[in-house]
């Protein structure tokens, strides 16, 4: 028998990777003509911008500072440049920016709260917030707890620093000072004086007043009317004694 050969079977040839590279392109081409129509629409544009938790500054003031505008791209707005900005205003403490897609911008704001009450040149009655910032008063009234500040010069360094000792003790333990007025000595450059509501002087410092104001309140609240002296050592000497009153009826 003949030796017959059998014919040799092709080996498939390998895809040309040109269609495949082909393919890639188009698809790439087709997203960022999509992305170029997106960004071009009004649904990547801001639409609406709110302000929440503001007492002391108009949503005007509040947007020029934020640097946002109406139309502005939506998401180019850097969260924490926005914030950044906001707290550059002295009423504001902190500034939370959320985006709430298609086009609404939130900020919710949290201002630092009134620690006093102050009457400028004016006549007019102005919160001081426990940054040093003097606002108006709006229509929201006045908070009676809170003391007035008197004699105060607005660059006065240890305006601000008072401003921010009040800010750190609970209400309920500065309700009783109705007034604050600077009385600073070589000593204690930074000394003030207090008058309560319930008719007690008090002599402190700023530094101190934090650390004190508890021995204030005790005082206050067990003794009678008189002068309190909170420095280096706490004392207390009524402004009329039981042999006063004595005297006054003999008289």
């Amino acid at each position: 028998m003949s030796n017959t050969r059998l014919p040799l079977l092709k080996e498939d040839k390998p895809k040309k990777k040109k269609s495949r590279k082909l393919t890639v392109i188009l698809l790439l081409l087709f997203i960022a003509l999509l992305a170029v129509i997106f960004f071009r629409s009004s649904v990547s544009r801001i639409t609406e911008i709110t302000f929440e938790g503001s007492k002391y500054s108009t949503s005007k003031e509040l947007l020029t500072q934020s640097g946002l505008k109406v139309g502005g791209q939506f998401f180019a707005v850097s969260k924490e440049s926005v914030k950044k900005s906001m707290m550059e205003l002295k009423t504001i403490q902190t500034a939370t920016v959320v985006r709430d897609f298609p086009g609404l911008i939130k900020v919710h704001i949290e201002e630092f709260p009134a620690v006093a009450y102050e009457l400028d040149r004016q006549g007019s009655l102005k919160a001081i917030l426990s940054s040093g910032a003097a606002v108006p008063i709006n229509e929201t009234g006045i908070t009676v707890e809170k003391p007035i500040l008197t004699n105060w010069n607005a660059s006065d360094p240890y305006k601000t620093k008072l401003c921010q000792a009040l800010g750190n003790i609970p209400n309920e333990l500065t309700s009783d000072i109705s007034e604050i007025v600077p009385s600073p000595t070589l000593s204690f450059p930074d000394r003030i004086k207090m008058y309560t509501r319930s008719h007690f002087e008090v002599i402190t410092a700023i530094s101190l007043l934090k650390g004190k104001i508890e021995y204030l309140n005790q005082v206050i609240e067990t003794e009678q009317p008189g002068l309190i002296k909170m420095l280096e050592a706490d004392s207390y000497v009524p402004f009329y004694t039981e042999n006063d009153d004595i005297e006054d009826i003999q008289e």
